[in-house]
């Protein structure tokens, strides 16, 4: 007789506590109403019809933006008096970045020095060899060969200057500056280094970091989701908290034989130079399909009993409870079937404190 008692006890105790859980609600009115306090926190969005957009998710690392990038190669051997940059220094356009002391420099002044004698001395030769053909004293074709000789010394000369000018005019040392501003994000080149000219090793790369690219892996089974200008979102271990925002700006189109994967090259801004080449990146691709549902914010939904719920405001004190049903969803946006209107009002924070004062 006593475990019959008790049983019905605890049965009566379980009934009265799910009478207090709530049953969705036409109106809310007569048992809640928003505190002032909290009306001001609120925040709200409308249900409508919009595009489905699935989320596939994706892995890869930061690299250079190859069209904002210089290599810097050695024009001259010799050997490396100072460096004065260093990897990752921010150098500006025509910054010296290093000085190599170069016996080719010497030889290229020397030959501007006797390529400018020569032209002195082809000049006045040419000048009294005018003088003896208005004479007669020679022939015109003596007077042809002094003019050859006088083109001859000027295109030396011109020569001499170029490859001078190209080498940085200095009479002694290789001057290697920057061609562009941006950072050292490569450097093959340190004091006393004996380098060479015909070395395909680059002394340096330069790169203007404010934009850079993600290249990001696709695996096969993933491919038909995706194509070019989809936007992606980006993020790192390095800014948990925030976001950076491309698009695909190009989709390799072959497969890598031991991964079997795809790349994608994603194009982002980079004002504030927080994304560095080679770190890590997860991205998650917004792939735009051809259905249309009624949409709303991921975070205005409430999961209870084993049911989706949101809260659609009417009124401070005019608040209902709306069990909704899921088709699907990504980290954005819910898309429903049923439960919701387009147009209705809902809650999108501060609603699980809300739905809990509510059901009390």
């Amino acid at each position: 007789m006593k475990n019959i008692l008790l049983l019905i006890i605890v049965f009566l105790f379980f009934i009265q506590c799910s009478s207090k859980r709530p049953v969705e609600t036409k109106n809310a009115s007569a048992q809640f109403c928003i505190p002032d306090s909290l009306m001001n926190q609120l925040k709200f969005d409308s249900v409508s019809v919009k595009p489905v957009y699935n989320e596939l998710r994706l892995i890869g690392k930061i690299t250079f933006d190859q069209e904002k990038v210089v290599r810097i190669y050695p024009l001259v051997s010799g050997n490396v008096s100072e460096v004065k940059v260093s990897l990752g220094s921010l150098v500006k356009k025509g910054q010296v970045l290093a000085i190599i002391r170069s016996s080719e420099m010497a030889t290229a002044e020397n030959d501007l020095v006797s390529a400018r004698s020569n032209l002195a001395i082809a000049d006045k030769n040419f000048a009294a060899a005018e003088d003896m053909f208005k004479s007669g004293i020679i022939s015109e074709k003596e007077y042809t060969g002094f003019q050859k000789e006088l083109d001859k010394a000027k295109s030396e000369l011109n020569r001499a200057t170029t490859v001078l000018s190209i080498y940085g005019n200095s009479p002694k040392d290789y001057v290697v500056t920057s061609p562009i501003s941006g950072y050292i994000v490569e450097k093959f080149i340190n004091a006393n280094m004996q380098i060479r000219s015909d070395n395909n090793t680059n002394l340096f790369t330069i790169s203007d970091l404010s934009k850079v690219w993600a290249l990001a892996n696709v695996y096969e089974s993933d491919i038909s989701q995706i194509s070019e200008n989809e936007k992606v979102e980006v993020s790192t271990i390095s800014y948990v908290d925030k976001k950076f925002n491309g698009k695909i700006d190009k989709i390799y189109n072959v497969l890598d034989p031991d991964t079997k994967t795809m790349k994608v090259q994603i194009q982002l801004e980079n004002k504030d130079y927080l994304l560095k080449p080679e770190m890590f990146i997860s991205a998650v691709v917004h792939h735009k399909t051809n259905d249309q549902m009624l949409s709303l914010p991921a975070g205005s939904v409430i999961f209870d009993r084993n049911q989706y719920w949101v809260l659609v405001y009417k009124g401070k004190c005019e608040v209902q409870a709306r069990k909704i049903d899921i088709v699907t969803s990504n980290s954005v946006t819910v898309y429903i079937r049923s439960g919701l209107s387009p147009g209705d009002k809902v809650i999108t924070n501060r609603q699980l404190l809300i739905y809990n004062a509510m059901v009390q």
